[in-house]
């Protein structure tokens, strides 16, 4: 009988999701859900191909009803369901003036309410277990609040105020949470941006290719984090000096947010 664990990774075709899914296979058995469905099937073919034991499940994480269907499926699969990774997100950048209806409700849709039916739906599972674990991917900047990006730092404020309280609610069901926020790596980011200017969006793309850490190594970061079941997982050194700076000295940090917005004032 196989005893390996079974992982469910949202947005698991491209960037994060893909490198979490090839370095999650020689410990788990490993279920990849995307709407890319071309890409996902590609993803799945390539890890089953490098020895693991894989499930792709095509569905759209802002549709509960397609979250509640891939976990029925692992569980008719494997019989069980681990670790859940809400990894699935949208980025949205711009002058809070110019971001649009669609900059606000499209990352609310994948980014918040797609971790909530992603949760609901492993609950379910994870309850008659009487295990598992959630892990819910947001971003430094809910934490950092950048100027210029309002509606993605709300999505991921909330994202890891909704982790914090499932935290202490699901530990008495012996079901653990953590939040991921990790700061900018290479990827495709700037492809999955709701309402966003050329010039924001060329901003991100510059801002991408110069981030130090590669999606790899921050999946191997997060990976290593798990067994411990931190709530919070900071998987890059400048990440963790930011929330420090930000805890230890509110006011100048503030001020170097306020230094930041100026410089992109002057050429919007």
């Amino acid at each position: 009988m196989n005893s390996k664990p079974v992982m469910l990774i949202t947005g698991a075709a491209h960037g994060l999701g893909r490198a979490l899914a090839e370095r999650a296979i020689d410990g788990h058995r490993v279920a990849l859900f995307d709407r890319d469905e071309a890409a996902g099937r590609a993803t799945a073919e390539a890890l089953r191909l490098a020895g693991g034991e894989v499930l792709f499940l095509h569905g759209d994480v802002s549709s509960e009803r397609d979250l509640r269907q891939a976990v029925e499926r692992i569980q008719r699969r494997w019989g069980r369901l681990d670790v859940l990774i809400n990894n699935a997100g949208l980025a949205a950048a711009g002058p809070f003036e110019a971001l649009d209806e669609q900059s606000w409700e499209a990352p609310w849709r994948v980014n918040v309410m797609g971790a909530v039916y992603g949760c609901r739906a492993a609950l379910t599972l994870m309850k008659r277990q009487g295990h598992g674990q959630l892990v819910n991917v947001a971003a430094l900047a809910g934490l950092t609040a950048p100027p210029g990006m309002a509606s993605y730092v709300a999505c991921n404020a909330a994202l890891i105020r909704l982790s914090e309280a499932l935290a202490a609610e699901l530990s008495v069901l012996g079901i653990r949470v953590s939040v991921v926020c990790p700061d900018l790596f290479p990827s495709d980011l700037d492809q999955r941006m709701a309402g966003a200017d050329a010039l924001s969006r060329a901003r991100l793309q510059r801002a991408l290719r110069r981030a130090p850490d590669s999606a790899g190594q921050v999946a191997e970061r997060i990976l290593a984090a798990l067994p411990k079941a931190p709530l919070h997982i900071l998987p890059q050194r400048e990440a963790k000096k930011a929330w420090r700076r930000k805890r230890r000295r509110p006011a100048r940090f503030l001020e170097a947010m306020k230094e930041k917005a100026r410089r992109l004032r002057r050429h919007t």
